[in-house]
């Protein structure tokens, strides 16, 4: 089963901005993974476990997406 998410632009709870590309499924443990590329910098792609692309984190007593949709 495949739990997408909204392909576009998403801002990292540090500032960063990122494009998601796709969500994609490992061969072997049929874990979920994000790729998606940053909009600064070499522009590089890069990949990250859905459930932590999506997750609520902590930062400064404050609760916040880690990644969050811009557009």
């Amino acid at each position: 089963m495949t739990n997408k998410i909204k392909k576009g632009i998403y801002q990292h709870f540090k500032g960063q901005k990122y494009e998601v590309l796709d969500v994609a499924t490992h061969s072997e443990t049929g874990e979920q993974y994000v790729v998606y590329k940053a909009l600064y910098g070499d522009f590089g792609t890069w990949i990250r476990p859905l459930d932590m692309f999506t997750e609520t984190i902590e930062r400064n007593e404050e609760f916040m997406s880690r990644f969050k949709f811009v557009k």
